[in-house]
């Protein structure tokens, strides 16, 4: 999506966006738990969050972890960072900006080195991944850690066929992002992680009809309206269960590259 037209969307969803993605009380404590185990988050290391949103996972990192050192949660969209709270959540500091402008060194941050970063489903919003994440590299301190989570290539998700369709089009592969990783002078790994969500139908359709995925934004609302139509004739039991997958992939900077 166009980096105006994407930044549009996140303002305009902005004050809803925990309700939606907070759409079962598991899952934003399971993810975060995900994302901590995969990083080896220690109290001591100096974290970022790229593209944080509302910082849904990043205040649940660091309500677990006890960061000693704020947890930046980095995003262009002041209006997602505003959901936050006032005052402050414990252990979090705002940074409007981009992961382009953190990889390219526009945005001052508090540390010059950062032990753990992690990018949640924001990479393909990235224009130009291969540099982004070499920028990005570049500011980890010795033994410093990386962590892309994002879907795989094709999704199981109770969507449109349309919407699923322009989703394999437009979904970066992971094997291209481990790639980047490694050429970034990172020692990479692919894991998957699956959550199954429960969901009331009404309340999906609710959240298409929000384009809680900015995936949805590239349809029209006359598209959302006949798309949620088909979602109703295809899916008539009132609760929805589907597996909710995602591909890890993690970057380690070796010590003596550092």
């Amino acid at each position: 999506m166009e980096q105006r037209a994407m930044r549009g969307h996140y303002a305009g969803l902005a004050v809803d966006y925990d309700e939606l993605w907070g759409y079962e009380p598991d899952y934003v404590p399971w993810m975060s738990g995900q994302i901590t185990e995969a990083l080896q988050l220690r109290p001591n290391d100096r974290i970022a969050d790229i593209g944080s949103g509302t910082g849904l996972f990043a205040r649940e990192v660091a309500r677990k972890l006890q960061p000693r050192h704020p947890l930046l949660c980095v995003d262009p969209s002041e209006e997602m960072l505003s959901r936050l709270g006032r005052p402050l959540p414990p252990g979090l500091t705002p940074v409007a900006a981009s992961a382009e402008d953190i990889a390219e060194d526009r945005v001052h941050l508090p540390y010059e080195h950062l032990d753990a970063v992690w990018l949640k489903e924001s990479v393909h919003h990235v224009a130009d991944p291969a540099h982004t994440l070499q920028g990005l590299a570049d500011r980890l301190a010795p033994a410093g850690r990386m962590l892309v989570v994002m879907l795989p290539g094709s999704i199981q998700y109770p969507l449109f066929e349309a919407a699923l369709v322009r989703f394999e089009e437009l979904q970066p592969d992971p094997a291209d992002i481990e790639s980047h990783l490694r050429s970034a002078g990172l020692e990479t790994s692919i894991t998957h992680v699956e959550h199954e969500l429960r969901l009331d139908r009404d309340r999906y359709l609710g959240m298409v009809r929000a384009r809680y995925m900015s995936l949805l934004s590239t349809f029209s609302d006359s598209e959302i309206e006949k798309g949620i139509e088909e979602i109703r004739f295809a899916h008539p039991e009132p609760v929805l269960a589907f597996p909710d997958r995602f591909a890890f992939v993690l970057g380690r900077l070796r010590r003596e590259d550092a």
